[in-house]
């Protein structure tokens, strides 16, 4: 039998998933005259018994991703929004129990952040104490995101934020590197140091039997955390600084055994003013957006497994 005469070899399915993708939903909470406001971007992806529709096109065992979307809606109406983990978990738990054919749900969930518009000092009937009470500004800082994972038995949360911009003006240098006869990077002794922090956190709560974290606590201290630590390192290189912020999450924070960061180094060049006659005592500098460093590390509890992939791109 010659090569080409072979009978072919079955073609099996392999993973599959199906859902419906950034969902964006604003939740509005009317506590009196005072609002408060949730802003959520939720896609969900459900997987399970999903062979026949793609061998043969049935759909019997599809919920249409329409009816996902309106889920997502009507979960904001009937249960609200209390944080974007809690309102995944309402969800992940909904389309693994109700739904047979459905064994697992992951939902992801990006979450922007308002505040509230401070009200003027003047006293005018037009602009006034009451104000403050439903006017918002959006935060630009970062976006918060979450992940929850549900099998019907284990959960997963594995939380975060990005686009998270930090700055040390100095008590950052970078010196002692390897250096060949490509190297032309000057060594410093006293650099700006700026990354924009990618981050992602796993939970230890992994069952129904466990107390549940307060998930926006844990977001705000894990937060703080992370950003005290930039700011007090004294830091001789960023992958230093990386360590130091994962460090401090994980030993004050129980609820967390897992970090992962991917920090771009943020490079800030002196510009050369001799030519102007001028000296530049680090004091003026080219923020270069690209090409950057890239810097990435795993941090985690002694005896912990790493679950959090390597790859954080579309997590």
């Amino acid at each position: 039998m010659t090569a080409h005469s072979r009978p072919a070899r079955p073609v099996i399915l392999g993973q599959n998933q199906y859902g419906k993708a950034e969902n964006r939903v604003v939740r509005i909470t009317r506590d009196g005259a005072t609002h408060h406001i949730k802003d959520l971007n939720v896609s969900v992806a459900l997987s399970g018994d999903m062979d026949d529709v793609h061998y043969s096109g049935s759909n019997a065992n599809v919920l249409p991703t329409d009816t996902t979307k309106n889920t997502v809606y009507a979960f904001a109406k009937e249960h609200g929004i209390e944080s974007a983990e809690q309102f995944g978990i309402h969800l992940a738990r909904h389309f693994v129990t109700s739904q047979d054919p459905i064994h697992r749900a992951r939902i992801r969930i990006e979450e922007y952040a308002w505040e509230r518009i401070e009200a003027s000092d003047a006293n005018s009937r037009f602009i006034g104490a009451d104000e403050v009470k439903h006017s918002f500004v959006r935060k630009g800082q970062e976006t918060r995101v979450t992940q929850i994972t549900y099998d019907g038995a284990e959960w997963e949360v594995v939380s975060g934020l990005k686009d998270l911009t930090v700055l040390n003006s100095t008590n950052s240098e970078f010196w002692g590197y390897v250096k060949d006869k490509y190297t032309t990077l000057p060594e410093a002794y006293d650099r700006i140091l700026a990354t924009e922090v990618s981050g992602r956190w796993r939970f230890n709560w992994t069952d129904d039997e466990q107390r549940m974290p307060n998930w926006e606590k844990s977001y705000e201290q894990v937060r703080k955390h992370m950003l005290q630590a930039f700011a007090e390192t004294y830091s001789l290189s960023l992958q230093q600084t990386l360590y130091q912020m994962g460090a401090r999450i994980i030993n004050n924070r129980s609820e967390i055994d897992e970090v992962r960061f991917s920090l771009p180094n943020k490079h800030h060049f002196l510009v050369d003013l001799e030519p102007f006659g001028l000296k530049n005592d680090n004091e003026v500098y080219f923020a270069a957006d690209r090409p950057y460093g890239l810097i990435e590390a795993t941090i985690l509890r002694d005896g912990v497994e790493p679950r959090i992939p390597v790859d954080t791109t579309n997590l």
